[in-house]
């Protein structure tokens, strides 16, 4: 089949952006100064196959040295009744640790929806609630994934529907003080539709989880996400990655921070300027990976809209020199992950600069 004249065009001036990009994207970044500190601490999705409950993730946290803690899953705590909530509360204001609380899916029309948990707006109350009873100022949730955007009606439909469930809460969420935090999760929106969905419901209770993987995914050179999404985000999920070049378009691996290829060096230092406050939640989940056929017509019924422009942004992060380290190649086993989390957060602290105390990154 041949290529459609316009699509010949968006190659073309594709191929002429990357050949710029791959000049631009060379050289060793310098050891980042950032203008204030910045909090540290990890996503307890990171230490996902331990099966540990929040009592034991915020002692391993604590023992890290971390100052946040962000427990993206409602399955991870013993009880979701007050009183258990209140004494984690408690637990964690002596460690000097931080919690951030989330859950997933809360778009009803989403493949990734879950009804056996309840509706949309019982799941989305349960979370807000759970926020404000154990202290955290954010209820993180999601939309879907990339498949979603294959749907009928595409991801607009699903923009609409998780809007919709999002103003049903505004009442609870201002009340509660608790920001409602959009992730741009496994593929589903870039920045620039994650910032307008957030102005659809409202910026007073909605703001942004924001995951660097995740960018990845949908194409975008990390650092020009957080340009779009810095005035909205309340919290992150970040890892580093590896995008490698396949027939097809590119292959991205999530890997340990310091083992990728995004240039956190420069991306820390913008982070401290824009999102004054917000932690840097590190959430490691290396040997996960995903082929992007960008170089396949059909590809391109799910992004109608994505420019040359960005896409060859987006490459200079595959031409930059990536660290030799091997990805692990057991992502589903406890010490593995526990091993990737503490690499990446002793590089956080040595390497960036992150983090507001001195405790030295070791096993729990």
């Amino acid at each position: 089949m041949s290529v459609p004249s316009t699509r010949r065009a968006f190659l073309s001036s594709s191929a002429a952006l990357l050949a710029a990009a791959t000049v631009q994207g060379q050289g060793t970044p310098k050891p980042p100064v950032l203008p204030r500190p910045v909090p540290l601490g990890l996503d307890n999705f990171a230490v996902r196959a331990s099966n540990w409950k929040a009592t034991r993730l915020l002692g391993y946290a604590a023992s890290l040295g971390a100052d946040s803690l962000f427990i993206s899953d409602l399955d991870a705590f013993e009880s979701l009744e007050e009183p258990a909530l209140k004494k984690l509360k408690e637990d964690a204001a002596a460690r000097s640790v931080t919690i951030h609380v989330g859950t997933w899916s809360v778009c009803p029309t989403s493949k990734a929806f879950r009804p056996a948990n309840g509706t949309a707006a019982e799941q989305l109350t349960k979370v807000i609630r759970v926020a404000q009873q154990v202290g955290s100022p954010v209820a993180r949730v999601v939309l879907g994934t990339w498949e979603d955007r294959l749907t009928p009606g595409g991801i607009g439909r699903h923009m609409d529907s998780l809007v919709s469930v999002l103003k049903g809460a505004r009442s609870q969420a201002l009340d509660a003080g608790v920001k409602v935090a959009i992730e741009n999760h496994a593929g589903d929106m870039r920045a620039d539709e994650v910032a307008a969905l957030v102005e659809m419901a409202g910026r007073d209770f909605v703001g942004v989880n924001y995951d660097s993987g995740n960018s990845l995914w949908t194409l975008e050179n990390p650092l020009d996400a957080l340009e779009t999404l810095a005035p909205y985000i309340v919290t992150t999920s970040l890892r580093d990655g590896v995008v490698t070049e396949i027939p097809a378009g590119c292959r991205v691996k999530w890997t340990a921070m310091g083992d990728g290829q995004v240039d956190f060096a420069r991306f820390m230092p913008r982070f401290a300027e824009l999102c004054p406050g917000v932690p840097i939640h590190i959430e490691t989940i290396s040997g996960v990976g995903r082929d992007i056929p960008f170089l396949e017509d059909a590809f391109w019924t799910a992004w109608p809209r994505l420019e040359g422009q960005s896409l060859a942004r987006f490459l200079r992060v595959m031409r930059r020199k990536a660290p030799m380290a091997t990805t692990t190649t057991k992502p589903n086993d406890p010490l593995e992950q526990r091993r990737e989390i503490e690499k990446s957060l002793a590089y956080c602290k040595g390497t960036l600069g992150l983090g507001l105390k001195s405790a030295k990154v070791g096993p729990a």
